[in-house]
């Protein structure tokens, strides 16, 4: 189910033993474009530690409560390694290798690192893996940082031909937790109009003049379908936008990865 990360932001999280906080903000990578954890605002339980939560400890969203459930234990999350930063996040987030080479040894889930795919060894994230106590020590695979979206948010995009407005929301695939579409609020161009733009659109982000390049014009931007708050992302919808820049669905590479090698299912249920 697609949904708005500002959306996402404050539901409770429940772990199978009681409520540990409310969602704070998600970072994600730069090169995949996809959340690698959840930061948990947990009160006055855990204070003085940063609590991140990977995807692969995430259940449903259940937008009638506004909860994510947790598939972990409180004790689990409390004895979990400790990051102790709660700086803010400028225009990268650090986290040491040694920290999530720990992180990741500690609840035995697959590096994300560690692979040629989104998620290491597999296309798309596994539900319920196995509990391993191998994984790769090393984060040689591919070079990235860790990028904040209450942070990218408000970054400016740049047209072919200019400026066309900034990032006003990230709407995220909560069975893949990968970013699907930036909300470009066009506010400062054209009448107010929203549209919605894929990362795989991207050409390059300029993380220090916080603007992102995309490899369209105003003009081909300007005539695709338009966005508003009260829209639902049918495929019909995804259908044509994806067909306006003359790019395939993202639905068809996932159907295509995920063959019965591979455990994760494709919904075709979209909010946002």
């Amino acid at each position: 189910m697609l949904n708005k990360v500002k959306t996402l932001n404050g539901y409770g999280l429940k772990s199978l033993d009681g409520e540990i906080g409310k969602v704070k903000d998600f970072y994600f990578d730069d090169r995949y474009w996809t959340i690698r954890y959840l930061v948990a605002d947990t009160g006055n339980w855990l204070t003085g530690r940063q609590v991140l939560l990977s995807p692969y400890a995430l259940g449903a969203v259940i937008k009638e409560q506004h909860d994510i459930t947790i598939d972990l234990t409180k004790k689990q999350i409390e004895n979990s390694p400790s990051l102790n930063s709660d700086k803010p996040v400028s225009k990268q987030f650090e986290i040491s290798k040694e920290f999530e080479i720990s992180y990741f040894g500690y609840y035995g889930y697959p590096t994300y690192w560690s692979g040629s795919n989104m998620w290491g060894a597999y296309p798309y994230i596994q539900r319920n893996p196995e509990l391993t106590t191998e994984f790769n020590r090393e984060k040689q695979s591919w070079d990235y940082h860790l990028r904040s979206t209450r942070e990218v948010i408000g970054y400016h995009i740049q047209a072919t031909d200019g400026e066309i407005g900034h990032i006003e929301d990230f709407i995220v695939d909560d069975e893949t937790w990968t970013i699907r579409y930036l909300i470009i609020d066009t506010a400062n161009w054209w009448s107010g109009k929203k549209i919605l733009l894929s990362p795989q659109w991207i050409e390059r982000v300029s993380w220090g003049e916080s603007k992102v390049f995309v490899t369209h014009s105003r003009e081909t931007i300007k005539r695709s379908p338009e966005y508003t708050d009260e829209s639902l992302l049918t495929l019909d919808y995804e259908t044509k936008l994806h067909l306006h820049y003359n790019r395939q669905g993202y639905w068809v590479d996932d159907l295509i990865a995920n063959e019965p090698s591979h455990t994760i299912g494709i919904g075709i249920t979209h909010e946002a």
